[in-house]
């Protein structure tokens, strides 16, 4: 007896199956050529089969659709890992080169407080303002890059920016609103 109830549970894990055999060693070398790390690249693509088999309904079951799936899904999380190692390494390269003193502990601690008012700012905003603020802000991301990972013109990405901003101003204190302009020049 078969562990799945209905029958095409199964022909779709062995179609999966069949996809994994042939396209995991692919993902993973594509994925290292961005990541550089081998063991990244396997997670990477790994997550790329979980992702497209929990999506399966929405996805298209033809191979080739699946194929660019993957590889979609390979490309921007693996994008996405290599700006969370910029962000890190940007970060213990400021620590490192921060004398610890009573006044760079304080001026630490405003910033923690600065940084947390506002990502309790953006937390308010509308789900499209406050996806597309975090990437434009926080990760540093450019219009096209946001643009090209959500799927969406570069116009909406202005709009929904400007959008953000103009609800951050009612929100945020007028020196925290001056932090958040300066960090976006």
């Amino acid at each position: 007896m078969s562990i799945y109830k209905d029958p095409s549970m199964l022909e779709e894990g062995l179609f999966l199956k069949q996809l994994f055999d042939r396209y995991y060693a692919r993902l993973v070398y594509f994925s290292a050529q961005i990541v550089g790390s081998k063991e990244a690249a396997e997670d990477i693509a790994q997550d790329a089969f979980i992702k497209c088999w929990n999506q399966r309904e929405e996805i298209d079951k033809h191979e080739l659709a699946i194929k660019s799936y993957l590889y979609s899904t390979v490309k921007h999380a693996s994008l996405n890992a290599v700006r969370h190692q910029k962000v890190k390494a940007n970060y213990a390269m400021h620590v490192n080169h921060m004398s610890v003193t009573e006044e760079s502990l304080d001026e630490a601690i405003i910033f923690s407080e600065v940084l947390a008012e506002l990502h309790h700012a953006l937390d308010t905003l509308p789900e499209s303002c406050q996806r597309i603020s975090r990437m434009g802000y926080l990760e540093e991301m450019k219009n096209g890059e946001i643009a090209e990972e959500l799927g969406i013109s570069i116009n909406t990405v202005k709009t929904q920016k400007q959008r953000a901003l103009q609800l951050l101003r009612l929100k945020l204190k007028p020196g925290l609103y001056t932090f958040l302009l300066l960090m976006n020049q």
